[in-house]
């Protein structure tokens, strides 16, 4: 198995576990509220819960980080383009960026709700989202990801699924513009929906680089072809 095989078998492991645990995260943290009265009694109403899905984001983004470092250093057929490099190294950017939000709010954002301390919680909400605006430039990252695979001769999941999670990628970047940086509430619904349809792929992706011989048959053919001494 040539090296370049076993990064891309590595990326799609480290990509599937991250993207399980996004899932998961996701569907149990909901649409954001646009009032921060609101928003407050929610956490403050959860605290455990919300606490605890936001160091699974925490851990969920390392991890996409971690997969897209080894992705981007493959030098498979991931990263054959100036696109798909771009996306790799926006998704880990996007990732590594997006990782503080979930720290914050695991830690000083439910302390705050939680004591009913409005100012703090405001100030520390509003580092919380500005840093959030990274999961929608990791989404249009994954929308990247897709498309390229979609278009792939060697691609590892079937084109239409790829073209899907594309669709999916690109939805979950208008949901967040639309939702927080427009404040319109069926923004935040589609964000959450299109997501979970994005990290189911991202799962079904990653499990089927880890199955994925076509670097390794590359390798093994061009061996071939070469002259014998």
């Amino acid at each position: 198995m040539s090296n370049s095989s076993t990064a891309v078998r590595t990326a799609g492991a480290w990509f599937a576990v991250a993207s399980l645990l996004l899932l998961a995260a996701l569907i149990v943290h909901g649409p954001l509220a646009h009032d921060h009265g609101e928003q407050m009694k929610d956490i403050a109403g959860r605290a455990l819960a919300w606490a605890a899905i936001h160091w699974i984001s925490a851990a969920s983004l390392s991890l996409f980080a971690t997969a897209g470092l080894i992705a981007l250093t493959s030098g498979s057929r991931l990263t054959v383009s100036a696109s798909t490099l771009t996306a790799w190294a926006v998704l880990i950017l996007s990732a590594i960026w997006t990782m503080t939000t979930a720290v914050a709010e695991a830690t000083v954002v439910t302390d705050a709700a939680v004591a009913g301390n409005t100012e703090m919680f405001v100030t520390w909400w509003a580092f919380a989202e500005g840093k959030a605006a990274g999961i929608a430039f990791f989404a249009l990252a994954v929308a990247a990801i897709a498309g390229n695979e979609a278009q792939c001769s060697e691609r590892a999941v079937p084109a239409w699924s790829a073209w899907v999670a594309t669709g999916a990628g690109v939805a979950s970047f208008a949901g967040w513009a639309l939702g927080r940086w427009f404040g319109m509430d069926f923004g935040n619904l589609l964000w959450v929906a299109s997501s979970v349809l994005m990290s189911v792929w991202m799962i079904w992706f990653g499990y089927a680089l880890t199955r994925s011989r076509g670097d390794a048959q590359q390798g093994a053919s061009a061996d071939a072809a070469k002259p014998r001494g």
